[in-house]
């Protein structure tokens, strides 16, 4: 108990709330989009119904090179991110070998907050946390891309998924699905990165971080279930009316 009350004691207790709202308001909005996806219209809903189009033309192709033409360019978006996650996790260890200075170098920010060396450096090691998440969810996302590149590459001949309709539709329930993971993993690691900008507001004042946290959380629902993109996606309709009939 007495261990618990020092920890505590570390930051004050705004802090500890702003620090409670920041993860509560990540959290609940992961498990948010996760449902959502299911239930109602999302970029991520929608882009697995149109990969589990993808995969039932895959299927019925007779060379697929076009196929791991597209997965190979589907992993690079995670892969460039993964790497540039170790070199942000990299200066930020950088930073608490040297938080002296760091600390003397924010505390010249206007509105940022006066805090003790050791603050500093949770604070840092809070973001940095943040990035090994990232990093962790962009490198899971590229090993399931590469599981759908295998199940593409096993799949069976043309011929045999146009004799069986049953055969065709589970591989693309399988394949469609393990590429709708992977885009769901990337999305995980790149809401952490836009977190990490809320997290980053910590170093001016808790009220900051519990702004960016809203802020950041509202440009997510905005982009994920309201945006552009999603209507043009959903847009199924002609875009143009059929031409009259012509008199006789």
């Amino acid at each position: 108990m007495d261990f618990l009350l020092r920890a505590l004691s570390v930051l004050p207790l705004v802090d500890w709330l702003a620090l409670l709202a920041m993860f509560a308001g990540w959290i609940g909005y992961v498990h948010f989009a996760r449902l959502g996806a299911a239930g109602r219209q999302s970029v991520l809903g929608t882009t697995n119904r149109i990969r589990h189009d993808w995969m039932l033309q895959a299927a019925l192709r007779e060379v697929r090179v076009v196929d791991g033409v597209v997965l190979q360019n589907l992993s690079t978006s995670p892969s460039f991110f993964a790497s540039t996650t170790i070199f942000i996790i990299g200066g930020l260890v950088a930073a608490l070998g040297a938080s002296e200075k760091a600390a003397d170098l924010v505390h010249e920010i206007p509105f940022a907050a006066r805090t003790s060396a050791l603050v500093f450096d949770l604070k840092l090691i809070v973001l940095a946390g943040i990035f090994v998440h990232a990093f962790f969810r962009f490198t899971w996302s590229m090993r399931q891309y590469t599981f759908g590149a295998l199940l593409i590459g096993a799949a069976p001949s043309h011929e045999r998924f146009a004799d069986d309709e049953a055969l065709r539709q589970n591989f693309a329930d399988r394949a469609g699905r393990v590429m709708g993971l992977a885009a769901e993993t990337f999305n995980d690691g790149l809401r952490a990165v836009y977190m990490s900008f809320a997290a980053a507001l910590w170093f001016v004042s808790p009220l900051a971080m519990v702004l960016g946290t809203a802020g950041v959380i509202w440009v997510l629902y905005r982009r994920e279930f309201h945006s552009e993109l999603l209507a043009v996606l959903n847009d199924t309709a002609p875009r143009h009316s059929p031409d009259p009939p012509a008199s006789s």
